[in-house]
């Protein structure tokens, strides 16, 4: 055993990288929205298609995506799902030529079918490579590097995509617009280069990560048996309530921080703030990382997503810089949820880990829906504040299932890719 910690070790930090990725271009979405709704004239409603495209990806790709995970072992699926992420930003360019939104939200489709396989590989990978009782140190600081990648990202997609064209003011042109439709243009050619060039390299690896997780690689898919699984089912649950809750968050920020009786700020400089929100994930995550090997799971799962259920209701009743500084640090408190969630889970399902991981990453298609239930409140009521009634009450959910999960029994398996305690 003693041999293989530096294998697994370095293939831990091979596995890292992914999720840096994932976050960076999963994060651009929010940037994205308020740049489409300017290009395409939309409503928030209509606006929130693009998560609601990109995140159904997840529930479409899902339970497919653990089969294909399952037969081709977590390594092999890995340089799949990179080069279909390839092919969806190549797509974004044909959407930009042709000037149809329909495009846009079938290559963001296209992204979020790879981003899908890829978690579904590597979250169970990143839980399994080290010791069992470490799973959630691991994964916690693996979502740390993807917190990494989701501050990056919308700090240089503002700098690019919320800059130029129809964000100079005055009076729309077609000049403008073709400038700022060659702005998306440059933010995913230069995704598509990088994605490229981290698949070269996983591919030349790729035997070392297989070696490393062995009986993950070997590990059954019983898809159905995730669906049979009762802790699978309340894990998927809580996913979808949390994703649901922090894509709503993130997808409205820069237009909430726009509004006169908040910040009153320009499009691109509430772009960038929007990399705060995502900095307080990262932050908590590298200090949730730490406190997990003192505190038990399920407490500190509890005290995050109660805190950050109440702080959406101080948003909901408030304005000005009080409810935008609160607003932003909501996303400190996301930061554990959803890594807790999911090996809180994998411990406690009686399903295989291919099953169950399916299983969770399916459910974060509540990015596609609770955003839409978010916009469609926000459009009735006319604010942007009362609609943050709607992640208070995803949180209030999830900090029951924190509390459930802190009492129920740890199921031992004899497949050790489940990492049970």
């Amino acid at each position: 055993m003693a041999s293989s910690a530096p294998r697994q070790g370095l293939a831990f930090v091979y596995v890292t990288t992914l999720f840096f990725i994932w976050g960076a271009v999963t994060s651009v979405n929010d940037v994205l929205i308020p740049a489409v709704k300017e290009i395409f004239t939309l409503t928030d409603t209509q606006g929130f298609l693009t998560q609601f495209a990109f995140f159904m990806a997840y529930f479409i790709v899902s339970l497919p995506a653990a089969a294909i995970d399952s037969r081709l072992g977590s390594a092999r699926s890995i340089i799949l799902a990179l080069g279909i992420m390839v092919v969806g930003c190549l797509l974004m360019p044909v959407a930009t030529y042709a000037r149809s939104y329909s495009i846009v939200l079938v290559a963001l489709f296209v992204i979020a079918s790879g981003i899908t396989l890829l978690q579904v590989a590597a979250n169970p990978l990143s839980a399994v490579l080290g010791a069992p009782e470490k799973s959630h140190f691991r994964l916690v600081l693996s979502q740390a590097f993807n917190s990494l990648g989701t501050v990056i990202g919308p700090y240089l997609a503002a700098h690019t995509l919320l800059q130029g064209g129809l964000f100079d003011g005055g009076t729309p042109t077609e000049a403008k617009i073709v400038e700022s439709l060659g702005r998306i243009d440059v933010a995913y050619y230069f995704i598509a280069a990088v994605i490229v060039l981290l698949a070269i390299f996983l591919f030349s690896v790729r035997d070392r990560i297989a070696s490393a997780a062995p009986d993950l690689e070997t590990s059954p898919g019983g898809i159905g048996a995730a669906l049979g699984a009762k802790w699978a089912l309340l894990g998927a649950s809580a996913i979808f309530l949390y994703v649901g809750a922090e894509v709503s968050i993130g997808s409205t920020m820069v237009n909430f921080l726009e509004q006169p009786n908040i910040l009153g700020i320009a499009a691109v400089e509430a772009g960038k703030l929007v990399s705060l929100y995502w900095l307080g994930a990262m932050i908590g995550r590298f200090l949730g990382s730490g406190l997990l090997t003192v505190v038990p799971a399920g407490r500190l799962l509890t005290f995050v997503a109660g805190a950050a259920a109440l702080l959406c209701l101080i948003v909901s009743q408030i304005q000005g810089h009080p409810a935008a500084t609160i607003a932003i640090s909501i996303g400190l408190f996301n930061s554990i949820m959803f890594p807790v969630i999911f090996t809180l889970t994998l411990e406690r399902s009686t399903a295989p880990a291919p099953a169950t991981s399916g299983l969770l990453c399916m459910a974060i298609v509540g990015g596609a829906l609770m955003p839409l239930v978010f916009a469609k409140v926000a459009d009735m009521t006319a604010s942007r504040s009362t609609a943050f009634l709607v992640p208070m009450a995803c949180y209030i959910l999830i900090t029951l299932f924190a509390i459930a999960a802190g009492r129920a029994r740890i199921v031992q398996k004899a497949d050790p890719a489940v990492g049970s305690h």
